[in-house]
């Protein structure tokens, strides 16, 4: 698929889901309510005391994991968070570094950044920042953070290496990347693999497990390893509600959106920066 046109439909997606504030891209349907994305962010791993720690409206339910809880972060920390949406994961890895620390939070979605701000004002959120860039181009320094984290976007990506390039550069000599992502253990329906639709909505974007982790290692981190693994699994109740949201105007059949979901893993992945 044209890279170019990739772009445009994933900002084009996650534009319609700030000004919504619907789910799309997690389990769960895409009824674009408070509750369904609590549910969601339940189903991954969130708790509730998590979830009701961020402000209103910065759980939009599209993440795949939890990677906060398993980056080990530390009070006074620099966190930097790929594809940061409307700031959940920065602003539950903002009470980890507490004041003393630093998140920034990167999203190529101007609505999604401002959304973000808003939150952040809302929520007195003084240690953390928001900045409109590409996670293949991060606006950010060399050595400048501690942990990179991420929740279901670097799939979202057509130049997934250059990504962890980014990552690595803008690690200092000890730090560490906590990735939650969706990789593939088979091979999707060509229906599926081929839909830009499907591509926005974390699914045609997906790599095979082993390549995955040969692109983090070829960027140049150490001590590569998933530390834990999901399947992707649709509620019963919701096959055709996300079926319609990924298939968009392909006309992909619910019955081939859940031969997909046979081929979908939720992953944890570390990496150290020597």
């Amino acid at each position: 698929m044209d890279e170019g046109k990739i772009r445009k439909r994933v900002r084009d997606r996650y534009a319609g889901i700030a000004r919504q504030g619907g789910s799309c891209c997690g389990p769960a349907s895409c009824c674009g309510s408070a509750g369904a994305a609590e549910a969601a962010s339940r189903r991954i791993g969130y708790s509730g005391r998590e979830i009701d720690a961020a402000p209103r409206g910065a759980n939009l339910g599209l993440g795949c994991g939890n990677p906060t809880a398993l980056a080990a972060l530390k009070g006074g920390e620099t966190v930097l968070d790929l594809g940061s949406g409307a700031g959940f994961d920065c602003f539950l890895a903002a009470r980890k570094v507490g004041p003393g620390g630093k998140v920034i939070g990167v999203d190529m979605t101007p609505e999604m950044v401002g959304k973000a701000r808003e939150n952040a004002r809302k929520g007195d959120y003084g240690n953390v920042e928001f900045r409109l860039g590409e996670i293949e181009n991060l606006p950010a320094a060399d050595g400048s953070v501690d942990a990179v984290i991420s929740n279901c976007v670097i799939n979202l990506s057509p130049d997934k290496a250059r990504v962890f390039v980014e990552a690595y550069r803008v690690l200092r000599p000890g730090g560490r990347l906590m990735i939650s992502d969706i990789v593939l253990s088979g091979e999707l329906p060509a229906a599926v693999a081929g839909s830009l639709a499907a591509y926005a909505g974390c699914v045609a974007g997906a790599v095979p497990r082993e390549d995955y982790l040969r692109l983090v290692e070829a960027a140049g981190f150490r001590d590569v390893r998933i530390v834990r693994e999901n399947r992707f699994e649709i509620p019963e109740e919701d096959p055709v509600a996300y079926a319609a949201s990924i298939r968009g105007d392909a006309g992909i059949p619910p019955e081939a959106v859940r031969a997909a979901m046979g081929s979908i893993v939720s992953v944890h992945v570390f990496g150290e920066k020597p």
